[in-house]
Order: structure tokens, then C-alpha cells, then sequence
């Protein structure tokens, strides 16, 4: 296991494509529908979130002049306002006694309850997270504890998932049936950065969703590197991630013995 941090233009910090009226009128829906599940703050959040805020501002305005950004809406809190103008979602880290997550605006969640992770440590909201205690634990913090604002970075996180849906809050983790078409490959762009003013760390996730199916027959490479990620990863993570049998039947899938 590896964090895999290369580092972030911050003309590219943001990511404004052609999904973004539909994935920000999503977030609309959810805001109204399930705010308690998809915001979750803590008064020590407050400042580094009003100044993520005109960050998000300023960079729209210098790197993405041509995306609409709607006006505030009364009593929102800065962490929201700032997810209703991008298609990240976004969470900022302040470190008090250790670094500890203390806002977040997350609509589009890969399987994890959001109300489960505010207030707690890097090391806490990783916790399910197979070999993360024994592996990257320590480079983890310490990254944070190093990084300044001069630079940032970004990742890529991946998972195969049995639904196309960008918001998926359920903790419960289910295999792909054996049917190809119904399987879904979920990239997150996560990015992180240091906030000059109040020092907060922010981490945004920009997820990617795509039929696996799909990717296998336009990508010729696509299937056989797959099967291999999945035959060779650890129980711990086949059990955790929902993959239990899922290499089989993508191998029988390819047309593999």
C-alpha cells in the first residue's frame, strides 16, 4: 500500500466538465433531501471552511471563468456553499491535538457514513481500511503534518462496484452479480491542499464512474489488468471491498478458463 502522491496544478485543482449542471443539481436534491447525511460539521471547522469557500471562489474565477456559479443561499453553512459550486466533494482537516476531520460536505460517498467519521482522526476514519494501521498510518500523518501550502497533490483511489450511482452512503459492501453489464468501475480524484490562512488541510474527491463492461471492450489491456489487481489482492481487502468470487466470474467473463 502506497498514498501515490503526485503533485496538483492548481489550475486543475478543480475539475469543471460537462457533467457538472446535472452532478450540481444532485447535490441540490440531497442538500434538500438528506442534509444530515451528506453534511456534517463541528464549530472548529468554521473558520478554515469560510476561507475554503473563497478559495473555491477564486479559483473558479481565475481557471474557470465560463462556470456559472449561482448566488449563496441564506444560512448556509461556508462548507456547503462551497460544495454547491463544484463537483467535488470536500473536507477539511484541522489539527487540534492530532488532525481530525471536522467539516465535510460529501454527496457522493464510495459505501461510508459520513456522521461516522466527523470529530475523529485520520487514523480513525481509515480504521476499516485493511493494513491502512500497520502500513500507512505513520507516512499518512506525517504528510499532513509536512505539508505546506506552496504545494499540493493529488491520487487515485479505484473500487468495482455493482451500481452506477454517485451517491451510495450504505456501508454494506455487495459483489458485482456475474453479469459484466452490471458492473461499474469507481475512480476517485482526491486532492489535498493546505489552507495559508487557517492552516486546515482540504481534501476533495471527484468520482468517475464507468461500466466495466464497457471499458473492457474499448481498452484492450483493461480486463486482463483487472483480473490481475483482483486475483492478487489480499483477503482482508477482497472482504472488505465486496470482491469475494469476482475474479472468477470476471474471468469467465473474458472468455478465460
Amino acid at each position: 500500500m502506497a498514498m501515490a502522491l503526485r503533485p496538483l496544478d492548481p489550475a486543475r485543482w478543480l475539475e469543471v466538465d460537462g457533467l457538472r449542471d446535472g452532478q450540481l443539481a444532485l447535490k441540490e436534491e440531497l442538500l434538500k433531501s438528506a442534509a444530515e447525511v451528506v453534511v456534517a460539521t463541528e464549530p472548529e471547522g468554521d473558520e478554515a471552511s469560510a476561507e475554503l469557500l473563497e478559495e473555491v471562489r477564486r479559483s473558479l474565477a481565475m481557471f474557470h471563468p465560463d462556470a456559472e456559479v449561482a448566488p449563496p443561499v441564506e444560512g448556509d453553512h461556508p462548507i456547503v456553499a462551497a460544495a454547491r459550486l463544484v463537483q467535488e466533494d470536500l473536507c477539511v482537516l484541522v489539527h487540534s491535538d492530532v488532525w481530525r476531520l471536522r467539516a465535510a460536505c460529501v454527496c457522493f460517498p464510495s459505501r461510508w457514513d459520513l456522521s461516522q467519521k466527523i470529530g475523529r482522526t485520520l487514523d480513525e476514519v481509515h480504521g476499516p481500511v485493511p493494513h491502512y494501521h500497520e502500513e500507512l498510518s505513520a507516512p499518512v500523518n506525517s504528510f499532513f503534518d509536512r505539508l505546506g501550502p506552496r504545494r499540493s497533490f493529488w491520487r487515485l483511489n479505484w473500487t468495482l462496484i455493482d451500481s452506477p450511482a454517485l451517491h451510495q452512503p450504505t456501508v454494506a459492501q455487495r459483489s458485482p452479480s456475474d453479469d459484466l453489464s452490471q458492473w461499474y468501475f469507481r475512480v476517485e480524484r482526491q486532492t489535498l491542499r493546505r489552507l495559508e490562512s487557517s492552516g486546515a488541510v482540504v481534501f476533495t474527491i471527484r468520482n468517475h464512474v464507468a461500466s466495466a463492461k464497457d471499458l473492457c471492450e474499448r481498452y484492450e489491456d483493461f480486463g486482463p489488468s483487472l483480473l490481475h489487481s483482483l486475483e492478487t489482492a489480499p483477503d482482508e481487502v477482497l472482504d472488505y471491498k465486496g470482491w469475494r468470487g469476482v475474479a472468477e466470474a470476471l474471468r469467465a467473463s473474458l472468455g478465460g478458463p
